[in-house]
């Protein structure tokens, strides 16, 4: 066809046609994409970016790996199957879908998928990689193709009140109106948010065993070690096993070898090394036999999405997170990316506790009140701290809530059902709470050396566990996973399955009898807790 155009112009107006026929090539070949108005994607500006100093453009050549987020498939069903799977009371609770079943349902079109990678590409991106569930693509190339493709420039810049160097985008990002319906974020972009775990001290003095935690929370009762059960562990650190078989051999433990999952080529060992020891032998200590995945990914926005991609991804049934950050310090676009992923694993039973963090009511410590994402997720449960008292016969003899315990009131997420009758109309955290205070941390070997670690990051390990343990006794009596917990959690409050507890406070929040944001709904008494919910 081009052929017989040119031969047309070549006899017929060698120069008033030529331009004409140039402009009709053009046009029919045009992407008809890059021809669409251009949609602005909401929420992909950095709350801070007002605060901060303008330096200068990002180099035209610096590389830049960004993580595109789909919009899920049929978005107002996936909600209301999440919501009937994870209600005890309902008659499709526990009938989870497989990872390959969700991507089926709700994971983006083949469609939207090739049309975003398509443009990505047509804008000078190398595609490295579409995720399994189909809600993520990885793609990699310079800056100034990333403006072109997202519609910003970016900036180096100076946080006024940090001093902190970063760089990110000027303003919204933006793509083509087809395809900005189909993308929900673009993780990548700046770098100014890095993910924090608790500070973590080790202390010279003798920590809370193995057998403090088994007596305590009534592990002992219970015929089970979390033999055949999985549970994956969060983490932006690395660890070195010869630290945890220390621990294992002190206490007497013979687990089976964690396995690593390196995530965008994982992450060299760093400061956060103790963090992920604490993880893992926090699981081992009441769930000894359980098969551990370690999960490492770059402390980066990208590194992040593409490591809960790949957790939601497996068939893990239980998930330990102890990285969080302040709801304001992120894009709201970020957040709802990551809050689709958590639906993914609510929606194929797959239980998520992470810290609540350790800054009181004032996780951003600003003076006010704010509280820690992910464990703000509604579909994440949040794990508070509490100061528990052990005797030595291994009893719990009291237990209070830490005034480190992170707690409050979300700035983002409405009141979820299983918090509605409670009277607030924001999502409350933390829903449930374990051993955190420093006083009575964890016995932890890390770094060559026995110490004793604290923080909600020994709360949500301890919870993860013990669901291990839980879900062993379920396949056991023929009844489905633990799964999203919140909804069974909520229908346990004020029954023994639970320790309620009702002092202390975290700054502007005190402990009470019932539901508080210090320690959420208590601690979990485990053999109790399996009797309500299997009836043995």
């Amino acid at each position: 066809m081009k052929k017989s155009i040119k031969v047309a112009v070549a006899v017929l107006a060698p120069i008033a046609v030529l331009g004409t026929c140039a402009a009709v090539m053009q046009a029919a070949n045009a992407d008809p994409v890059a021809l669409q108005p251009r949609v602005s994607l909401a929420g992909t500006v950095l709350p801070k970016l007002a605060q901060s100093t303008r330096l200068g453009d990002v180099p035209a050549d610096k590389q830049l790996s960004v993580a595109v987020s789909m919009t899920p498939s049929n978005a107002k069903e996936l909600d209301a199957f999440v919501k009937q799977v994870s209600d005890p009371r309902s008659p499709n609770y526990g009938k989870y879908l497989t990872p390959e079943q969700f991507t089926a349902r709700y994971g983006a079109s083949q469609n939207q998928l090739d049309q975003v990678t398509t443009y990505l590409k047509q804008k000078g991106l190398t595609v490295e990689s579409v995720s399994a569930n189909h809600l993520v693509v990885d793609a990699t190339g310079p800056a100034s193709a990333m403006e072109q493709t997202f519609g910003s420039k970016l900036s180096t810049r100076r946080d006024a009140k940090s001093g902190q160097e970063y760089y990110a985008n000027d303003s919204a990002l933006s793509l083509p109106g087809n395809l900005a319906s189909a993308v929900s974020d673009v993780a990548g972009l700046d770098n100014h948010r890095k993910l924090t775990h608790p500070p973590v001290q080790q202390r010279a003095v003798r920590g809370v065993t193995p057998a403090n935690l088994n007596g305590a929370y009534d592990v002992k009762g219970l015929n089970a070690t979390g033999a055949g059960q999985q549970v994956a562990v969060f983490e932006l650190d690395a660890f070195q096993q010869q630290n945890i078989d220390a621990y294992d051999k002190q206490f007497g433990l013979t687990p089976p070898k964690p396995v690593v999952k390196k995530v965008d080529g994982g992450v060299a060992l760093g400061e956060g090394q103790t963090e992920v020891e604490l993880d893992i032998e926090a699981i081992q200590a009441i769930a000894p036999k359980a098969n551990l995945t370690v999960f490492e990914g770059p402390n980066s926005s990208r590194g992040v999405i593409d490591t809960y991609a790949a957790i939601v991804n497996s068939k893990i049934p239980v998930v330990s997170i102890s990285w969080g950050g302040p709801e304001e310090a992120g894009s709201q676009a970020d957040l709802q990316a990551q809050d689709t992923l958590y639906k993914q694993a609510a929606a194929q039973g797959q239980s998520l506790f992470a810290a609540s963090g350790d800054s009181g009511s004032d996780d951003i410590g600003n003076g006010g009140t704010s509280v820690d994402f992910p464990a703000s997720d509604p579909f994440v449960t949040g794990t508070g701290g509490t100061h528990l008292v052990v005797s030595a016969q291994n009893a719990r003899t009291s237990e209070t809530g830490w005034d480190g315990s992170g707690g409050g009131n979300s700035k983002l997420f409405a009141a979820p059902d299983y918090q509605a009758n409670l009277g607030s109309k924001v999502r409350m955290v933390p829903d449930i709470a374990a051993d955190a205070d420093p006083a009575t941390g964890l016995a932890v070997f890390s770094k060559g050396q026995f110490g004793v670690v604290g923080g909600t990051s020994a709360a949500a390990p301890q919870w993860a566990g013990f669901t291990a343990l839980y879900n062993q006794l379920a396949k056991a009596a023929g009844k489905p996973n633990l799964g999203f917990a919140n909804p069974a959690l909520y229908k346990l409050s004020g029954t023994a399955a639970l320790h309620d507890i009702t002092s202390g406070s975290n700054g502007a929040f005190t402990a009470t009898k019932g539901y508080d944001r210090v320690t959420g709904l208590g601690s979990f008494d485990a053999a109790k807790f399996v009797q309500a919910m299997l009836g043995n």
